[in-house]
């Protein structure tokens, strides 16, 4: 009988070829051989046996050794689960953790000639400028690796071409489209990888106005899109609202909001109807219907929202689209932000808390570095400041704006000003638009760290209040920027050298440990990456992590999918 350890090697990329065969054979039990998935499977893992192998294996149903094979595939199978299972785990019961083999050098050239014949010449890059540029980020501050190739693609049926030749040489993959996330999302892999360039996959190819929604290609941004319903005279628009040129997939993958996620909510809620996905295996799957709602089934869909791309990449999708409603714009500041966050936590509750479209916080420092940036027309008092949009008609926005200003009046703000009309207002939400720019140019020369927690409302007064003090008594230079009406803010801590990134990092450090104190979280909309991975553990628990990466190694067992990413690394047995 096989030992273990030897059924562990049946696991390994280094396996003999009749050792995969075995692994093979004991999978089909689970999925018939007759699916694509299983075809494509078999065929990628064999790739030099011949058709009459391939259907012997595979267990057509016109072989004769079909029904006396079934009998032994289910002991194989059976002893593969317990060897495996006995072979990760410790005596003392921890899981220990599995390497996996990832292709070499010649392997990575054989795939750009295989990615060349299959794409087009022109659609493969090997240049040096070109890999660093889609492997980093000049605004994340994380480890990361230059890819070996990037794959500009045009279709899902291109990125089914360079799934499978990564897979067939073993080669990581990470999906890229926007370039503006802040973690290290798209980071190569330092074993070399394919980068799946999807910026050019930007179009809207269906928009259903009758029914509210509208179907578009990863590579889309949100801006576009909203322009392109403006344009049509569509009174409809995507709520989303991250930062400029974020693209549907990047958005999806992080499982981002913006300032408008207090009205309408996040990525995590209603606003993907479905996904058109692309497996580690080459499979494409669509996660549901169109219909507004189904109780078909638990929700694929939020499956791959937060996922980061480890476990499908997502080519097309659904967007659900809200009616565009009248806005204006009002301003309050305060003499603290605790006060100012207190104001936010009775507002919401209010009689007008569902005419609240957001809820922007502006801390003192913030609103300095705006005077002094002279992007506005008029410098406001530097002073902790809210910035408010209200949703509705002429009537039920005053009437709104009243009940705001009283509930504002007696948490001690020293002044509103509603807009009086559509200028007045984009001069007001302008402060909010000119956030990272003035802070950055506050520290001449400097960058930015900008990070971002979020905590139940109720605690977010605490939260920023000791964070202001703990910045302050850092001497870091920095400002408070927020989504105050649903608990998430961020802090923009600016240095000008690599030599003062070790105490930034401290300061990053303590502001999500105390977020995760106070019930929160560690990330509220830039998603996990490489930077916030050690904090999914304190956070969530082990449970619930192993779970995460239960369903990784099921859906991704090369784990090719954007490696190192999301999931904290295993820890060695003691």
């Amino acid at each position: 009988m096989l030992q273990p350890l030897g059924l562990l090697r049946l696991y390994s990329h280094e396996a003999p070829l009749h050792a995969r065969r075995v692994r093979s054979l004991s999978t089909s039990v689970f999925r018939p051989a007759s699916s694509p998935f299983m075809r494509s499977r078999l065929n990628s893992q064999r790739p030099h046996s011949s058709p009459s192998q391939r259907s012997y294996n595979g267990f057509s149903s016109s072989s004769a050794y079909a029904p006396s094979y079934a009998a032994l595939l289910a002991i194989v199978s059976g002893m593969l689960g317990y060897g495996f299972a006995q072979a990760t785990m410790a005596p003392d019961g921890k899981k220990v953790p599995t390497k996996v083999s990832y292709g070499s050098l010649g392997e990575i050239l054989l795939a750009e000639k295989e990615l060349r014949t299959a794409l087009s010449p022109d659609a493969v890059s090997t240049n040096k400028e070109e890999l660093s540029m889609y492997g980093s980020s000049d605004n994340s501050y994380h480890p990361s690796s230059p890819h070996s190739l990037i794959t500009h693609v045009k279709s899902t049926e291109d990125v089914v071409k360079v799934v499978k030749i990564s897979r067939k040489y073993r080669i990581p993959v990470t999906a890229y489209s926007g370039g503006t996330s802040l973690e290290g999302h798209f980071g190569g892999s330092p074993s070399g990888s394919i980068c799946i360039d999807l910026s050019g996959m930007d179009k809207i190819l269906d928009i259903h106005e009758a029914d509210s929604d509208l179907v578009c290609q990863a590579g889309a941004q949100w801006e576009e899109i909203n322009d392109v319903l403006e344009q049509k005279g569509i009174p409809l628009f995507f709520p989303l609202d991250p930062g400029p040129g974020a693209t549907i997939g990047g958005m999806i993958g992080t499982g981002c909001s913006g300032t408008n996620a207090v009205r309408y909510g996040t990525a995590k809620g209603e606003l993907f109807l479905n996904l058109t996905v692309v497996l580690p295996s080459g499979e494409v799957i669509k996660t549901r219907q169109r219909a507004r709602k189904s109780a078909a089934g638990f929700d694929i869909t939020k499956l791959f929202i937060g996922a980061e791309g480890t476990l499908g990449i997502v080519t097309e999708a659904t967007l659900r689209l809200v009616p565009k409603l009248p806005t204006t714009v009002a301003m309050a500041q305060f003499p603290d932000v605790a006060r100012a966050c207190s104001a936010v936590e009775e507002i919401l509750k209010s009689s007008s808390g569902p005419r609240i479209q957001c809820v922007e916080l502006l801390d003192d420092k913030m609103v300095q570095a705006i005077n002094d940036c002279g992007g506005i027309s008029i410098k406001l008092p530097v002073r902790d400041t809210l910035l408010f949009k209200i949703q509705g008609s002429p009537e039920s926005t005053q009437e709104a704006a009243k009940i705001v200003q009283s509930i504002l009046k007696k948490h001690g703000s020293s002044q509103f000003t509603f807009a009086k009309d559509k200028k007045q207002a984009e001069d007001l939400w302008s402060n909010r638009k000119l956030a990272l720019y003035s802070a950055q140019a506050s520290v001449p020369g400097s960058r930015v760290w900008t990070t971002d927690v979020c905590v139940p409302v109720s605690n977010l007064p605490t939260l920023v209040n000791e964070t202001k003090k703990d910045l302050a008594k850092s001497g870091i230079p920095s400002t408070i920027v927020g989504h105050v009406g649903d608990g998430n803010f961020h802090a923009l801590l600016m240095f000008r050298s690599d030599e003062e990134l070790p105490a930034i990092r401290d300061a990053v450090h303590r502001i999500v440990i105390r977020a995760t104190a106070l019930d929160g979280t560690c990330t509220g909309e830039h998603g996990v990456g490489v930077g916030k991975r050690k904090y999914l553990i304190p956070e969530l628990g082990i449970g619930t992590v192993e779970l995460m990466k239960s369903i990784k190694r099921t859906i991704d067992p090369m784990e090719l999918f954007n490696p190192g990413k999301l999931y904290p690394d295993d820890e060695p047995s003691k």
